[in-house]
């Protein structure tokens, strides 16, 4: 029950009922009644925090931070003023845990559902060199930099999904219901059919007799894809190395992807971070698992004392602005700028592929539906043609 005596239902993690008792008060809730969950919130969705409320946790440790305010006193400050239910359970657990004498860093790690590696990482680096506040502002801006590049990727995949489904839509209502009636007519006419309305035919044909193969087809496809690369590490590398040779839209996805890796590099690096534990860290976020083996293969090679740059530029995976960049980084000693110049050249490079795509792809999926309403008029009208010429003979 809350301080206006609202009944309020829902999980948290504690080990006994007085350890309850005391989180829930440190979020100021009064216990009624607990019992032991079977199922954890998680598996239902709802514990997800935002990118949003990440950023406004970085954003708010590093204004307090900066005006040399303790850890401990920022979280409950911070706790005090979070709506995300969850995301309050866990800054109050946060507190708790520094409470009995745990670093932040430490803390974060018994949370890896909302902070990854990298957060952890990152954090420890910043209490370990005096320079949490700067290392809390680089999160700031790299949280807000991934929220813009999802809305890009985002950007990317929503509209030809848009325009399939809708061409989808447009083939089932003419091969379901225009078509059959257009049939009809077409054979009342007793003359030979030509090739192409035979094909419409039995085009439309198999989706009324087959509707239940023809419809789901799609999606049985896309989540057996997805199932056989979540079982096999092999079909998912090859899933993943065909999408980076795709026409078109394979130079995007590696542009995002080698983005995103040269920008959380850059940043563990500057913080202090090694290089090979920078790598490793780095390549965790990497989705890609043709360029993370690429990654680990470099990494590999730079551990027995190769050149940073050779080492990446072995593999073959890497276009030659990142190895430029590399090699410029190692000579002057600024590589953590260098990276962050890759990610640079490759955000306006993403933001210019994605306006090229879209204005390519509208009108392609345009004169698609074109092709299909053509083929559609030509296979009714042509034997209507044939047949008028017929009898003006």
């Amino acid at each position: 029950m809350d301080r206006e005596g609202r009944i309020r239902n829902g999980y948290l993690e504690a080990s006994n009922i007085a350890d309850l008792e005391t989180r829930l008060g440190n979020i100021r809730l009064e216990l009624i009644r607990a019992t032991v969950a079977k199922k954890r919130r998680s598996l239902l969705g709802k514990e997800k925090v935002s990118r949003k409320d990440l950023i406004a946790f970085c954003l708010h440790m590093a204004q307090f931070s900066k005006a040399g305010v303790p850890v401990l006193t920022s979280l409950t400050d911070f706790r005090d003023s979070v709506e995300h239910p969850r995301f309050k359970e866990v800054i109050a657990n946060l507190a708790e845990e520094i409470e009995a004498g745990m670093s932040l860093s430490d803390s974060l790690k018994q949370h890896p559902a909302i902070f990854d590696d990298v957060f952890v990482n990152l954090v420890r680096a910043g209490e370990f060199s005096g320079q949490l506040a700067d290392v809390l502002d680089s999160l700031t801006a790299s949280l807000k930099w991934q929220d813009e590049l999802h809305q890009q990727t985002k950007k990317l995949i929503m509209t030809p999904a848009i325009i399939g489904i809708v061409v989808m839509g447009v083939t089932i209502f003419l091969m379901n219901y225009l078509v059959p009636q257009l049939i009809d007519f077409i054979i009342s006419m007793d003359q030979e059919i030509p090739g192409y309305t035979r094909a419409l035919i039995a085009t439309s044909g198999f989706f009324q007799n087959y509707w239940y193969i023809a419809f789901p087809a799609p999606f049985v496809i896309w989540f057996s894809i997805k199932l056989a690369s979540k079982l096999s590490y092999k079909f998912r590398y090859f899933i993943d190395n065909l999408k980076l040779k795709t026409y078109m839209f394979g130079p995007v996805i590696q542009k995002i992807t080698l983005s995103r890796f040269a920008n959380f590099f850059a940043m563990l690096y500057s913080a202090g971070i090694p290089i090979i534990k920078s790598l490793e860290v780095a390549s965790e976020i990497v989705s890609n698992t043709a360029i993370r083996k690429a990654i680990d293969e470099a990494r590999d090679d730079i551990e027995q004392g190769q050149p940073i740059s050779l080492g990446f530029e072995i593999t073959g995976m890497f276009p030659p602005l990142v190895i430029r960049m590399l090699k410029i980084g190692e000579t002057t000693g600024s590589l953590g700028s260098s990276l962050l110049n890759v990610s640079y050249f490759y955000d306006r490079e993403i933001r210019d592929s994605i306006d090229k795509l879209q204005n390519i792809i509208q009108p392609a999926m345009t004169v698609i539906m074109g092709l299909m309403l053509g083929w559609v008029m030509m296979s009714v009208l042509g034997p209507v043609y044939d047949s008028i010429s017929n009898l003006q003979m």
